[in-house]
């Protein structure tokens, strides 16, 4: 059939694949850093200009890297919105991320329709630092005359897409993108233009929202754009995952998503009922301590990276001689408990090593993930095997403790841009539905990832052993808590 190309637009950078269309195999890459300067404090910046993400992407696909691609699909940051005018102009840089000027706008909109629950059952999620819905609220309070001319929203990929599509009138989004905004809502497949109202103060126009198989357009070249997709769901596509798989993605802090048929309302507000980018849901479970445990746990013990941490780890055994590490050292999301710290609990004598302190942040960490984990088996979602996505990820101490913990298969996939690889995919999907050799129902079936995969075996008995040392000084420290 030809080549297609993946764009991914991340925080920090554009990353595009070219791929093969029958077999996904990457044929060529771009990369180009955005050209943003990081603010004085450091970290990335909460305002981007748009333009950057574009100039990023020319630089990526310069020396003829797009040459003979048929179609392209993009993929890009979550949580990006642009407030474009009547005109189709930016209103102001883009809101991109989470900081700590958005949180008081996020609990004002919990109150504002009375509470967790009444947010989980509009929406399927709970407003939050980083989500659209909060940031307009923020900038409705804050740069009330960026708010009132705000007369067209977009995403970072839907503005992206638009751009390439030479901004034709019609705009349109996918059902995992408008999923992440907190005004549509996955369980339903419709908008709340209300609580846009709410957060902004006045109506305004919403991208169409269009089947993952669907093209957004043409560009007048004759490229085929597909829908577009987040970030996640583009990785999470571009990993072929599909019913019966979860995805444990170690960061700073940590999440748990798996695919599953219908949307989950939670009215605890733990679960984020997302949509996938075929057709499916995506709901996930969001820890705020991942790695921030471990690197936590080495500053402590005097170490110097993450490797002597594991290495450290490896000489311990399972269960830590006893010693079992809450490791809610943020507060926590799962459970909810966002004014906690963390809890060292077990110490004898024997276990004041430095070795057993290093292998119970591992386990602690795990175990917060497992409780993550479980918080969807027992909303009924399949879990058969786990996904597990981050640099620490390759550590010994979590691919030895990971498939005990977790009781189930650990597949431990090889670095690759899964995000702009899903994006590909996606473009093949729609460029062979346009043309009548791809069901719009079925994506096209590509080579699965390289990867490592490990079984609990004979160790499942001892991480059942270790997760319930675990819940019981959970239950002890914070009674009720999941």
């Amino acid at each position: 059939m030809g080549i297609v190309a993946g764009l991914d637009s991340s925080p920090d950078f554009t990353r595009i694949v070219v791929c093969d269309t029958d077999t996904g195999a990457v044929l060529r890459q771009g990369y180009a850093p955005h050209p943003v300067e990081s603010p004085a404090g450091g970290g990335r910046p909460s305002d981007v200009d748009p333009q950057a993400w574009l100039l990023s992407l020319g630089e990526a696909a310069g020396g003829g890297l797009l040459e003979g691609v048929q179609a392209i699909g993009v993929s890009a940051q979550q949580n990006a919105v642009v407030p474009l005018d009547a005109q189709g102009n930016t209103v102001r840089p883009a809101m991109v991320g989470g900081d700590k000027r958005t949180q008081v706008a996020a609990a004002d909109l919990v109150d504002a329709l009375g509470g967790r629950e009444a947010w989980a059952q509009a929406v399927g999620c709970v407003p939050q630092a980083a989500q659209p819905i909060t940031k307009l609220r923020w900038m409705a309070r804050t740069e009330p005359e960026n708010a009132q001319r705000t007369a067209i929203l977009l995403q970072a990929h839907d503005w992206l897409v638009w751009q390439l599509l030479g901004r034709p009138v019609r705009r349109t989004t996918d059902r995992g993108g408008a999923s992440g905004t907190g005004y549509w809502s996955a369980a339903t497949g419709g908008y709340r233009p209300d609580l846009v109202e709410l957060a902004l103060g006045h109506q305004v126009m919403l991208p169409e929202v269009i089947g993952p198989a669907d093209a957004a357009g043409t560009t007048p070249e004759g490229l085929l754009i597909s829908v577009g997709t987040g970030e996640t769901m583009a990785a999470a596509f571009g990993l072929g995952i599909g019913l019966g798989d979860a995805v444990v993605s170690l960061g700073a802090s940590g999440s748990v998503m798996a695919v599953h048929p219908e949307a989950l309302v939670d009215g605890s507000g733990m679960i984020t009922a997302l949509a996938d980018a075929t057709g499916m849901h995506l709901p996930v479970v969001t820890t705020l301590n991942a790695v921030r445990t471990l690197r936590g746990a080495a500053e402590l013990l005097g170490l110097p990276d993450l490797e002597s941490l594991s290495d450290l780890a490896m000489k311990s055994t399972p269960g830590s001689h006893g010693l079992v590490l809450l490791p809610y050292l943020e507060g926590e999301r799962t459970p909810n408990l966002p004014h906690t710290a963390g809890t060292l609990a077990g110490l004898r004598r024997e276990s004041m090593k430095a070795e057993h302190l290093a292998r119970a942040a591992f386990e602690g960490m795990l175990c917060g993930l497992a409780d993550a984990l479980d918080v969807l088996r027992g909303r009924g979602v399949d879990v058969r095997r786990v996904f597990l996505l981050g640099q620490a990820a390759e550590l010994p101490a979590v691919q030895a403790a990971a498939p005990m913990l977790f009781g189930t298969q650990v597949v431990v996939p090889q670095p690759a841009d899964y995000a702009a690889i899903g994006a590909a995919r996606q473009a093949a999907w729609a460029l062979g539905a346009s043309q009548g050799t791809l069901d719009v129902r079925n994506p096209p079936v590509w080579q699965g990832a390289v990867a490592q995969v490990l079984e609990p075996g004979d160790e499942l008995a001892v991480g059942q052993a270790v997760r319930q040392q675990f819940v019981a000084v959970r239950e002890q420290t914070h009674p009720g808590a999941l």
